[in-house]
């Protein structure tokens, strides 16, 4: 936010020069525009956006913006950095996954939290050889799922599944 302001500070000062007050008011309209659009979670966090990505996960997650020091903003930043070492997206991806899978299984009446979801699938790519896809991994999960299998038992099945990856076993 501070940034934001910042160079809306900036622009505002070198677009002053040579402005009619008309212009000068539309700048300032647009300063602030700009300065609370801050405070919103966005729908998908882009690559070039600021916002830490826990915290943008717990906001989405609160249905409101929290803030950096937000305890919840806290644990998503440590369980992103646990799902890091085990997936070879970046935790922005891992993030947007996370919040997508949680869409698709709450329309399929499988509402879980995204904590719940990264703590799991992180779980499941623990017990792989190497780093995993977390796109392709929600996916196994969600069609699980969708199957009518439970939470523990399509876990289970994952872990089962990507374990195999140490014994060199094929796993449908």
């Amino acid at each position: 936010m501070r940034r934001l302001s910042f160079v809306s500070l900036v622009l505002a000062a070198l677009g002053g020069c040579g402005e009619t007050d008309e212009d000068q008011a539309k700048t300032e309209e647009q300063s602030v525009v700009a300065t609370q659009s801050d405070t919103d979670t966005p729908a998908w966090l882009s690559p070039t956006d600021a916002m830490d990505t826990g915290r943008w996960l717990a906001s989405r997650e609160a249905g409101r913006p929290l803030s950096n020091d937000d305890a919840a903003s806290a644990q998503m930043r440590r369980s992103l950095g646990q799902a890091q070492s085990f997936f070879i997206e970046d935790p922005r991806m891992i993030a947007n996954r996370t919040v997508q899978l949680g869409r698709m299984l709450s329309e399929a009446g499988k509402k879980e939290t995204y904590e719940a979801l990264l703590e799991g699938l992180t779980a499941v790519a623990r017990s792989a050889r190497g780093r995993q896809l977390f796109g392709e991994m929600c996916q196994h999960y969600f069609n699980t799922r969708r199957r009518g299998v439970d939470r523990e038992a399509s876990l289970a099945q994952l872990s089962e599944r990507y374990g195999a990856q140490h014994t060199g076993e094929a796993k449908p």
